[in-house]
This record gives C-alpha cells, structure tokens and sequence, in this order.
C-alpha cells in the first residue's frame, strides 16, 4: 500500500509527441556536424604550427627539439604570444578561465575570434591543457548569435545545449560522454517532459558531432593497453588502492588552485602573468621531460606503447611535474581545459603502480588512476567513469571502476572544485 502511494505522489512526466521532437532535428544536424568541423580546424591548426615550432624551427636553427633551452624559449615565447593576445582583443579573449567548467558559457561574437587564437597558440606552444573549455565556449558562442539569426522562433536556450553537446561528442568521438554529462547537469531539475525528451536534441547534435569527427579524423581514444580478462582479487586491491589515491593527488592541485592563481593574479597584467607561467612550464618541461609537454592525448599513448619502458621513478616525477604543469597553466592565465591533463596524470600514476608492484595489471592502473584524478579535477562523476572505461576498451572493467568510484567519491564530493568565483575563492 505505502510502494502504491508513492508511485502515485511521483507521477511519470508525459512524453512528447513526435511532433514537438521534429523541429529538432534540422538544427541538431547543422550544429553537430559545424561544431565537430571547427574542433577539427583548430586542432589540425594547432598541430600544424606544434611541428613548424617544435620541429622545423628548432632543426632549422641547430638546436635540440625538446633541449632544456629551446622548451624554456618556447613555453616563455607561448607565454608572451598568448599575454599579447589577451591584452589586445576585443573581450580579452574571453574571462579567466579559472573560473570556467564544462558548462557553456555564451560569449559575444566579438570575443571569439580571439579565444581561437589564443586557443591555437596554447595548444601549439606545449602549455599542458587541453582544448575542451575554449573549444565549448566558441561553438557555444557561434550557434547562439547564428541560431538566432536562421531560426528566431527556436527557444535560446536550445543553441548552447546542441553545440555543448555536439562538442563534447566531437571531442570524445562518441555521443555518450554528452549524454552522460548533460544527464547528470539535468539532476535535480525540474524536466519538461520525460528525460529522454529533453536529450533528444542534444543526443542528435552530439551524435552528428562525433560521427563527423570519427569520419574526418577517426581518433581513438583506447590506448592499446594489454585486455584485462577475468577479474581477480588482486584487481580489485588495486583499483580500490589506485583511485583513492589519485584522487587524493589531484586534490592537492585542487586546494592549492587559489593559492597559485592568486600568485599571477597579483602579477596584474596578462603580459607579466602569462609570460612568467610560460618560464614556470619550461623549467617544469625540463624536469618532467618532453612527455610532460602539451596536451597529453599523444603522450600518453606513448607511455601506453611501453608501460614497462620507465622506471616507477620516472612515471612518479612524470606524475608530479605534469599535476604542477596544470595547475600552473590553468592558474596563470592559459586559455584550455583540464580533462587531458588529467588524463595523463592518472595515467602515469597508474604505470607507476605497475613498475612498483607488477602484480597491478597496466590497465587496471592506468583506468583506476584516471578515474580517481579526473573525480577530483573535473567532480563529473559520469566522465570520469566513461573516460577510464574506454582508454583500456574492456568491458569486465567498468564494474571494477564503479567499485572504485566510490571511495574515490567520498574523498572529493562536498569539497572545493578546481574552479574559482570571480573573486579567486574556490566553488564547492
């Protein structure tokens, strides 16, 4: 009696007719396939320019590619480049990007153009972030102001959940990572409809995105690790172990994020600020090495190829020197997201665990170490389980890192993010 009453206090919201869906279709379509096209631009820009400054030139002058000298004039010159940038455009390249996340953010027209180069310079340059933030604020940007324009009678709110959606589909090249985080941004909301209403749009948007990336550019996101088979006890320690203490590590960037960012802010001006977060990467480049450089998709593929091929030493500064790179990029100014960073640090940490006790599988260590560091940068509980999942590509893993999600989670929930107000102070 007490189950029935309860099901009829908490009613099924109606679905949509189809009708209400159609209308959808067109503009999910378009913003798909022109979000994806523009990550694309900018990326194949980015890594045109990384090989004329990382390659061409230091070859062209005599000088080693990743020598200690050249990744100290290259960070510093990056810094300057992007300084430059921010100072002289209009809207200063969009606000500090401290204080952005994952959500779209419209900004005007005008301030987009600039965003993308300075987008562009950063990526190229080696500063360690990834492109997801300026790349969702950009798409956002564009499918509002020309929405607007083609269909005015669409709701406003339609464009930034299409082309946040299409753009995370487009960076993962799978529409599920937009399904996953548009999912829980919509817990707790009061829905119009049912749920899977409301992620018709974007699901479609995302969908095309990742279809147009996967046919364009046909990234992998599955890191060629050895398959992981029937589960053991001995995995299950490991992850139990791992997360936690990755999540932990990526705490300590999270609690010293203001501290740092408040350290180049009081520097006051993006052409001192940026310039000297781009000396801090280039003696933290030195240090780490070149690995340590960038954006970290391609490189931890590379560690991927060898997991035995560093010593736990090595893994473990890798690990350290690349968590202080992104602090220090993110906190000085750098227009990039945190996620592929992250992914690398965990990564590492992951492998480090596997020189230090071969027991742990590298799968194993490299999921349940990104799971943990991306639980604690990022706080989105569905991307991280998705992204750690589909590095290792092994369906018996993804009950393992549930498992491990949840000690992992009662370390972070309830506690600051690594993402600022606009006055320095940490979000919770």
């Amino acid at each position: 009696m007490a189950q029935d009453t309860a099901r009829q206090a908490l009613p099924t919201p109606p679905s949509a007719p189809a009708r209400a869906l159609l209308p959808l279709i067109l503009p999910a379509l378009v913003v798909g396939v022109g979000s994806s096209l523009l990550y694309l631009v900018v990326s194949s820009l980015a890594e045109r320019l990384q090989h004329v400054l990382w390659n061409n030139l230091p070859d062209a002058l005599g000088i080693g590619r990743y020598s200690v000298l050249w990744m100290l004039v290259m960070l510093t010159a990056t810094g300057v480049a992007v300084g430059l940038v921010v100072w002289t455009v209009p809207g200063h390249a969009g606000p500090d990007p401290a204080t952005l996340g994952l959500e779209a953010v419209a900004l005007p027209p005008v301030v987009l153009p600039g965003l993308l180069l300075a987008t562009v310079l950063m990526l190229a340059g080696g500063p360690s972030l990834g492109p997801e933030n300026p790349i969702i604020a950009v798409n956002v940007g564009l499918a509002l102001w020309l929405g607007r324009l083609a269909m005015p009678r669409m709701p406003g709110s339609l464009w930034p959940a299409l082309a946040d959606a299409a753009t995370l589909g487009a960076l993962f090249g799978t529409p599920v990572a937009a399904a996953l985080v548009i999912s829980e941004a919509l817990a707790g909301k009061p829905l119009k409809g049912a749920l899977w209403d409301n992620l018709f749009g974007p699901l479609m948007a995302a969908g095309a995105g990742a279809m147009t990336t996967a046919l364009v550019a046909r990234p992998a996101l599955d890191l060629g690790l050895p398959a992981v088979g029937r589960l053991r006890w001995a995995d299950l320690l490991a992850a139990l172990v791992i997360a936690p203490l990755a999540a932990l590590l990526g705490m300590l960037a999270v609690y010293a994020f203001p501290y740092v960012h408040g350290a180049f802010r009081r520097l006051g001006h993006p052409m001192v600020a940026l310039p000297a977060g781009g000396v801090v990467l280039g003696l933290l480049g030195a240090l780490g090495g070149h690995l340590t450089l960038f954006k970290g998709l391609d490189e931890v593929a590379e560690l991927a190829k060898d997991p035995t091929g560093w010593s736990a030493g090595q893994f473990a500064v890798m690990t350290v020197v690349k968590l202080a790179a992104l602090l220090v990029a993110a906190a000085c100014g750098f227009r990039g997201g945190r996620i592929f960073p992250s992914v690398f640090i965990g990564a590492a940490l992951g492998l480090c665990a596997h020189a230090l006790v071969p027991a742990v599988q590298p799968s194993v260590g490299v999921a349940a170490g990104v799971l943990g560091m991306l639980l604690a940068i990022t706080r989105q509980g569905w991307v991280s389980l998705f992204t750690a999942s589909v590095l290792v590509a092994s369906p018996t893993i993804l009950a393992l890192l549930c498992i491990a999600s949840l000690p992992a989670w009662l370390l972070v929930t309830g506690r600051p993010k690594m993402q600022l107000r606009a006055d320095g102070t940490a979000l919770r």
